[in-house]
């Protein structure tokens, strides 16, 4: 039977977190907070590394792409957000749809991978010290930081042309803040089934495939920490994976619940609470897990503020 209402679709209507106009104002201020949160924090780590020599190791050059790639996938949504708060339309167009739907994914595996590599540098650091400078080499960094970018974009590519596939009807408003891949297909009026299909096989293995590295990796760590005889180090090693672990757990957790599940069982209530957790607040709290928690951050952020604080007075002087 022939689909009487379908047409051609030229935007979409976001129609964000909440649609209670009592509710508007304090979710602009909150999330407009957590955004600058992100973006000054992430930033922050990204000048420290650059600007302080000793943090050119293999870990800081993961993490400042880490935090780049924080500031571009919040980037893709919550300024959109934020405008489309106080926007009568809350329109997005087809084109700017898939756009945002591109980079979403892109950032989104960029994140998962760059995660992977740094458990491989933990793995490489406390279970292989001493050759650890002959292993992790400057131009295997940049090996594991390019293939990093060409395979989020590859994947990004796949799931954004499968979207371009499906035909769109009269019903345009997505129950979202962005365009994400489920709300999507949910209001598609052909079938999602390939979309479905490779989310389930090619997403589980790009997800699953790099947190069962992880996984592994932190099984040999532990592994010989526990076999230490001194305290110390066993401390110092944990201490340093802890920062990593909590963000691979927070990260994980909630995109396997979202993603790695039926399409008739996705609730778009509990989809919108949960991709706002790793979507926004993980990208904000990594600056302050990961400096809070490091040693060589929190000294070159002080000795970064004490140069500040001397130039300053001279300048007055």
């Amino acid at each position: 039977m022939v689909n009487t209402n379908w047409t051609g679709v030229s935007h979409f209507v976001l129609l964000g977190i909440s649609t209670h106009p009592e509710e508007q104002i304090p979710l602009f201020l909150l999330f407009l907070l957590m955004y600058a949160i992100n973006i000054s924090g992430n930033f922050a780590i990204i000048t420290l590394i650059i600007y302080t020599p000793h943090l050119h190791t293999p870990m800081y050059i993961f993490l400042s792409n880490l935090a780049l790639a924080d500031i571009c996938f919040t980037s893709t949504t919550v300024p959109k957000m934020l405008q489309n708060i106080f926007s009568p339309t809350k329109a997005i167009s087809y084109m700017g749809c898939l756009t945002q739907t591109y980079f979403f994914i892109c950032f989104a595996a960029m994140e998962n991978f760059l995660l992977a590599v740094m458990a491989y540098d933990r793995y490489i650091a406390i279970c292989y010290p001493f050759r650890y400078p002959m292993i992790l080499t400057r131009t295997l960094c940049s090996q594991m930081v390019a293939l990093c970018h060409i395979l989020s974009h590859l994947h990004a590519l796949l799931h954004t042309f499968l979207m371009g596939r499906l035909i769109f009807c009269a019903d345009n408003k997505i129950p979202h803040f962005f365009c994400d891949l489920y709300p999507l297909m949910k209001i598609s009026c052909s079938s999602p089934y390939l979309n479905t299909l490779m989310i389930h096989t090619e997403g589980v293995i790009v997800i699953n495939g790099a947190l069962a590295f992880i996984i592994a990796s932190y099984a040999h760590i532990i592994s010989v920490v526990l076999q230490s005889p001194s305290a110390k180090s066993k401390w110092r090693a944990f201490s340093t994976c802890g920062s990593h672990l909590t963000v691979v757990a927070i990260f994980y957790g909630t995109l396997t619940w979202v993603y790695f599940r039926p399409l008739t069982s996705y609730s778009v209530t509990e989809g919108r609470i949960l991709t706002v957790m790793y979507t926004v607040v993980t990208p904000m709290l990594n600056p302050f897990i990961y400096s809070l928690r490091n040693g060589d951050v929190k000294g070159a952020f002080r000795k970064w503020i004490k140069s500040f604080c001397t130039a300053k007075a001279t300048m007055d002087n």
